[in-house]
């Protein structure tokens, strides 16, 4: 295991991660359950650029799967995204490509950001954690979710731990047997013990929450089968007359639903 955590844009390997894992589940007996369940995964990783950032404000107050809907939106407008085409896109136009209003205003203050040098991908490298956060911050629209998420994945900043995340909130609930979430305010003071590893328990956490969801969505799956299939037992279909030399097709039962439920949205905080 490392002896310290990488300040700057280092992923761990499989082994380094493993060993990380099961040292945090050492120090807190409480994430094993969650470690248990969640396969070895790679460090979350998303581009130290422009791009990497603004796909992140895509990402604030929404689910996963209308993130990705909106992202695939831009990429498709823009080709390439970056603070260049943004600003020759405008506001409306980011707009159009399903951005709301305060975002697509976000997103172009980023990139006039950036063209005016105030945004430095290449100097939040080699600021310090605090310094880094509160470059981030300082833009607009940008909170400390959309900081800490930025600097773990673009750098892999190792002792960042976005308590503002309702999926790790959800998470932390269940490893501590909690009938509600914790705040904000009690999920950063619950994940001090996790230091100087935080964004590896969040990394854990936030498998588990994926799985604890996946095994709902499948468990409801199955329960509707089980229930279709007990009423067709008990109303069966009146057989139709067949008149002979002609096939009478047979209806088939209605399929059940497979839309297992959106994974964790962020916290609501405007601007993260």
């Amino acid at each position: 295991m490392p002896d310290a955590p990488r300040p700057h844009g280092h992923s761990y390997t499989a082994d380094e991660l493993r060993a990380l894992r099961a040292e945090l589940v050492r120090l807190d007996p409480s994430l094993a359950t969650a470690n248990a369940v969640v396969p070895d995964f790679a460090w979350r990783s998303r581009p130290a650029a422009f791009s990497g950032l603004l796909h992140l404000v895509a990402e604030q107050q929404v689910s996963l799967a209308s993130a990705a809907a909106i992202w695939k939106r831009i990429q498709e407008g823009l080709g390439e995204v970056t603070a260049h085409t943004v600003l020759a896109a405008g506001e409306e136009r980011m707009r159009e490509l399903g951005m709301s209003k305060p975002k697509a205003r976000y997103a172009v203050a980023l990139a006039q950001a950036e063209n005016e040098g105030r945004l430095d991908f290449a100097a939040l490298a080699l600021a310090d954690d605090d310094t880094a956060v509160a470059t981030l911050t300082a833009l607009l629209g940008i909170g400390r979710w959309t900081a800490e998420a930025f600097l773990i994945g673009a750098y892999g900043r190792t002792d960042f731990f976005p308590a503002a995340d309702i999926a790790l909130q959800e998470a932390a609930r269940l490893i501590d047997g909690l009938e509600q979430r914790p705040t904000e305010k009690e999920l950063y003071v619950r994940a001090e013990r996790w230091k100087p590893f935080r964004a590896v328990a969040a990394q854990i956490l936030w498998g588990y929450y994926s799985a604890t969801k996946s095994s709902a969505a499948n468990e409801g799956t199955a329960k509707t089968r089980i229930a279709k299939t007990g009423a067709a037992k008990k109303s069966p279909a009146k057989k139709s007359p067949v008149t002979r030399g002609t096939a009478t097709a047979t209806p088939l039962p209605p399929q059940p639903a497979h839309n297992a439920p959106a994974a964790g949205r962020r916290a609501a905080r405007k601007p993260r």
